[in-house]
């Protein structure tokens, strides 16, 4: 579990918060359970940190505020349009024996040992996320979906995922598919149009057109020379 040192603050303008954020702290808020709202700053560097670590909206953080820890969820960050950089953040405290709705992310493993993907099946994902309801002290970090031995056609559904201890889908009624080992996708080769194979067959027509007139023109002028030679002949003659 991370651990964020954070610190009271008492900003009360909007150009004190601004003052803050100018010095590399974003202003938040923790709030829920029975204690008061608490307005409080970290580190641009610690939210950082917080935003790339994996699943960070569905991890549970422990604030230490004025040598105290409490346990909070992220429910909320904001972001500078121009900069992207973090402006505020909202924390919501974990409290024993509540229970929070948080959308848990779904994790395949063994992808090397289902036969349907070594035979070219495709895992088509239909959700990557599911919500769940969750007591505050038993959150799953990720929802882990084995694929071992899974053939081309399985279904995977809700009710073959083992969930926490009275962890409950949002969605209630019905055995909701996670994901399918697929067929595989067969690409064919376009067959060839019709028009190019016509075209083809007049072009061939034209071309043999062409060569029989040739031929024609070619024997015309060659009987015409032979009747030429022979009034010569003829006339040579007399």
């Amino acid at each position: 579990m991370s651990i964020i040192q954070a610190t009271i603050r008492v900003t009360k303008t909007k150009g004190q918060v601004n003052n803050l954020r100018s010095t590399g702290i974003v202003p938040g808020i923790i709030y829920g359970g029975e204690l008061p709202n608490e307005k409080i700053s970290i580190t641009t560097k610690e939210l950082k940190n917080l935003i790339n670590k994996e699943n960070f909206l569905s991890n549970v953080i422990s604030i230490k505020l004025e040598g105290k820890e409490q346990k909070v969820l992220t429910r909320n960050i904001s972001f500078d349009t121009v900069t992207d950089e973090p402006i505020h953040f909202d924390l919501m405290r974990v409290v024993k024996g509540g229970k929070i709705i948080l959308e848990i992310p779904v994790k395949f493993i063994n992808n090397e040992l289902s036969p349907g993907l070594k035979r070219g099946g495709v895992l088509n994902i239909v959700r990557r996320k599911v919500e769940l309801r969750c007591p505050a002290e038993n959150i799953p970090t990720e929802l882990v979906v084995d694929l071992n031995g899974l053939d081309i056609g399985t279904s995977i559904k809700i009710s073959s995922i083992k969930l926490p201890e009275k962890v409950t889908p949002t969605i209630q009624g019905r055995d909701f598919v996670i994901a399918t080992v697929a067929a595989p996708t067969v690409v064919k080769e376009p067959e060839k149009p019709a028009e190019t194979v016509e075209g083809e067959a007049a072009e061939g027509a034209d071309a043999a057109a062409e060569g029989s007139e040739k031929t024609s023109t070619d024997g015309d002028k060659a009987v015409s020379e032979k009747s030429k030679e022979e009034d010569k002949s003829s006339s040579d003659k007399k």
